[in-house]
């Protein structure tokens, strides 16, 4: 099946089983309708795919083990003004019972970024083992969570990426769920935003609530704004909830995110 002169041959979601004449509209509708954050699009991305007239569809990555199942999808559509738009699908097996979740992003790095923090388990480096060689209790697991939580962030050269960034800060206080996120003032500040660079500043699996391990994870999303000023938004992210589920939390300072972490691990 092709469309106009010189156009590649399109293809249907390899993973699925559907009419393979299955329109443009009906693919996209497919794909929103199965994402789990698709409410976290940019209202414009999602205006423009309202105009799609063909899409193609291709494996980007994937990676398989024994616990974990996680494929990066790239879906690009031709638009009716002969723009192109492009997808990221994240595909996995990382939600409480297995089953396989669908997540959307409208930037790689945004993709790339969730995909890494799908963990199997807690990455070999972060281990914590007591001084004596027998295994951890309560309080050194405490006592190894603090010492982590007070870890320097590593030096890496940031670079920003100009794409949206304004809107990218608007969706991260958007998925905040803590009742001292960021202030209007702050928000209002982001709103000049030009660029944006995201760095995992931790990562690690601890003990909480019922005897179950929870993940947490602090990124730092800094943004450069157009009066030549930075500003850092901290987002926490973890299952250190009743049920399990995953929460973000968003702070405007290092510090507060990383007593937030603390205060949730020590929930048992």
């Amino acid at each position: 099946m092709t469309c106009g002169d010189g156009l590649e041959t399109l293809l249907n979601d390899p993973r699925d089983h559907h009419d393979p004449y299955e329109t443009t509209e009906a693919h996209v509708e497919r794909l929103l309708g199965r994402a789990l954050n698709s409410f976290d699009l940019p209202d414009a991305t999602v205006e423009r795919l309202e105009s799609a007239l063909a899409h193609s569809t291709a494996l980007h990555s994937a990676h398989h083990s024994s616990s974990l199942r996680r494929t990066l999808y790239r879906h690009a559509y031709l638009l009716s003004d002969g723009s192109a738009l492009t997808l990221w699908e994240l595909v996995h097996n990382a939600g409480r019972d297995g089953a396989e979740q669908h997540e959307l992003y409208a930037e790689e790095a945004e993709a790339r970024l969730a995909a890494s923090r799908l963990s199997a388990g807690p990455p070999p480096e972060w281990t914590v083992e007591r001084s004596d060689g027998g295994p951890s209790g309560e309080d050194d697991d405490l006592a190894a969570l603090g010492a982590l939580f007070a870890r320097p962030i590593p030096a890496q050269p940031r670079m920003y990426v100009p794409d949206d960034s304004a809107d990218h800060a608007r969706r991260v206080l958007r998925r905040a769920e803590n009742a001292d996120r960021p202030s209007e003032r702050t928000a209002r500040r982001l709103r000049i935003a030009f660029g944006h660079h995201i760095t995992q500043v931790f990562g690690r699996n601890c003990p909480v609530e019922g005897g179950r391990d929870a993940g947490f994870s602090l990124y730092e999303h800094r943004f450069l704004l157009l009066d030549g000023s930075e500003l850092s938004l901290w987002e926490v992210e973890h299952t250190a909830t009743p049920d399990g589920r995953h929460m973000c939390e968003v702070y405007e300072s290092e510090a507060a995110a990383r007593r937030a972490m603390e205060a949730r691990s020590r929930v048992r």
